[in-house]
């Protein structure tokens, strides 16, 4: 059994977000593949992209659960972790309250504790467009884990392109997720979530924004990390398989 242990703060280097966003500007060769037009990633580009962020927020959770392994699921449909005492990162299948869902990462030794899901949004266009369907599908995904599993965590992580961002958009975007980020207890509104980030990224220069959201917005990526040690530490410290 694992003791529980101080969650390391989560947050994606420049180093790390550089390179995309040379990829995202059009700037680098195409053997990392070419988006059609400048300012936007093409579809596995952007899919790619999140892949390279959930690992971070796996390694850190898998931590504080007391440095237990980081494993792939078993497969995209699998409903059992590959170990019984792992956190699995890549397409996790929760069977929710209202309809099979695929997180990106999830904590299932006795059911699911913890599902996570990135959001990413990469250009003015999908941005204007998408927004709001982003904002349904995170309540739904929510919605759907805490009605079968309602001490779990529904994790988010919205991240998106500084220079594909206009300050209306992002008012509306911070507005609405700050009213989801509301869940501590277990008999709270489905939909919210336990944690949500926003990271705004510049992607000339990968140092993720000072401003947007607010330092004072639940929804920085310095306060993700804590959140979800103190909402996990409150439900399940002293339970098994912590010690």
């Amino acid at each position: 059994m694992a003791k529980l242990q101080p969650i390391s703060n989560i947050t994606f280097s420049q180093n790390l977000l550089q390179p995309w966003g040379k990829t995202w500007l059009d700037t680098v060769s195409s053997t990392v593949g070419k988006a059609k037009n400048a300012n936007c990633f093409d579809r596995k580009q952007a899919m790619d992209f999140g892949k390279a962020l959930d690992p971070i927020v796996g390694d850190a959770i898998a931590q504080m659960l007391g440095g237990i392994p980081v494993k792939a699921p078993l497969s995209q449909n699998a409903l059992l972790p590959p170990v019984a005492d792992c956190v699995e990162v890549g397409d996790t299948r929760i069977i929710g309250g209202v309809r099979p869902q695929n997180f990106d990462m999830a904590y299932r030794p006795d059911g699911v504790r913890i599902a996570y899901d990135s959001k990413t949004l990469n250009d003015a266009k999908s941005i204007k467009k998408n927004w709001q369907n982003m904002i349904n599908d995170i309540a739904a995904e929510a919605t759907t884990l805490h009605t079968r599993f309602r001490y779990a965590l529904a994790l988010f992580l919205v991240v998106i392109p500084e220079q594909a961002l206009n300050g209306s958009q992002a008012e509306g975007i911070i507005h609405t997720l700050e009213r989801m980020n509301e869940r501590f207890g277990v008999d709270e509104e489905n939909h919210k979530a336990e944690s949500i980030a926003l990271v705004v990224w510049d992607a000339v220069t990968g140092r993720i924004s000072n401003t947007i959201p607010d330092i004072n917005s639940s929804l920085r990526i310095e306060k993700y990390a804590q959140r979800i040690e103190e909402v996990y530490t409150s439900r399940y410290k002293g339970l098994p398989p912590h010690n």
